[in-house]
């Protein structure tokens, strides 16, 4: 791929990973951007031949939100109308993917800013694998730019209501170690190793049976949807799909033969 590619995206065995790639704008996400990361993830939910998506920021900065130069000339790109449900499966949100709810995994590769819509787009992601300079923050509070991609509802949603309130009321900057303690961050490496480590994290949840993973992984997001009663039983139908799988007997099998002995994860 070209330089000048603003999406770049590279196979790793069962793993895509997707990086952002606009260098003179710190990897902000101007309407076309959005389009290609968009189309971008809707293909990897699609390919049978990949498990896990790693999404990261060329550079060494993640993303610094929506592209204001874009905005100031009044171009917003997709805006949701308020009349209609957000479709899940919609690609248009202001920064991409946002309204996405994809089947596999994505795991956030973070350095540097993850700001405003840039804090969104990390959000959205399932894990965030945070290098010990990141900053992130609602630093769109400072020019009337409104959280229009699931910020106020996931940032809650992780971190809680108090935590989030601090966030979005003040925009102030919350560095890795204070993300790590809120729950915005899951995992904090040295900084030029969030993709590695991403990438380790991705490999070991492709070791693991898929169709178990992926079923729990949906009821725990379709849960907030729904009352405890409905959600348990959501689970539990999830649940009767992969003990009809077969995966759970031959997983079963493997532990009997003697494998995973100790919760020892390297034989599986």
């Amino acid at each position: 791929m070209s330089e000048q590619d603003s999406i770049l995206t590279e196979r790793q065995g069962d793993i895509l990973i997707v990086t952002l790639n606009r260098p003179h704008a710190k990897n902000a996400v101007d309407p076309e951007t959005a389009r290609k990361l968009a189309e971008t993830f809707v293909a990897f939910d699609r390919d049978e031949n990949t498990k896990v998506a790693v999404f990261m920021g060329a550079h060494g900065t993640f993303c610094a939100g929506a592209d204001l130069k874009a905005v100031g000339s009044g171009n917003f790109g997709e805006l949701p109308d308020p009349q209609t449900p957000i479709d899940p499966y919609d690609g248009s949100a202001p920064m991409g993917p946002s309204y996405l709810r994809l089947s596999k995994p994505v795991i956030g590769a973070i350095s540097g800013y993850a700001v405003a819509g840039g804090l969104e787009l990390s959000l959205w992601c399932d894990m965030r694998v945070v290098e010990e300079d990141t900053v992130f923050g609602v630093f769109c509070r400072r020019w009337g730019v409104p959280l229009i991609d699931g910020g106020t509802v996931r940032l809650p949603r992780l971190i809680g209501h108090s935590n989030a309130m601090d966030l979005i009321l003040t925009g102030r900057p919350v560095h890795a170690d204070e993300a790590k303690l809120m729950g915005l961050a899951n995992r904090v490496v040295p900084n030029g190793s969030a993709r590695e480590a991403a990438i380790a994290l991705a490999e070991q949840i492709t070791r693991f049976p898929q169709q178990c993973m992926l079923n729990d992984r949906r009821s725990a997001y379709e849960q907030w949807d729904l009352s405890f009663d409905k959600a348990m039983a959501n689970e539990a139908r999830l649940g009767r799909m992969t003990l009809e799988s077969g995966e759970t007997v031959a997983g079963a099998q493997r532990f009997a033969s003697g494998r995973g002995r100790g919760g020892s994860f390297d034989d599986l």
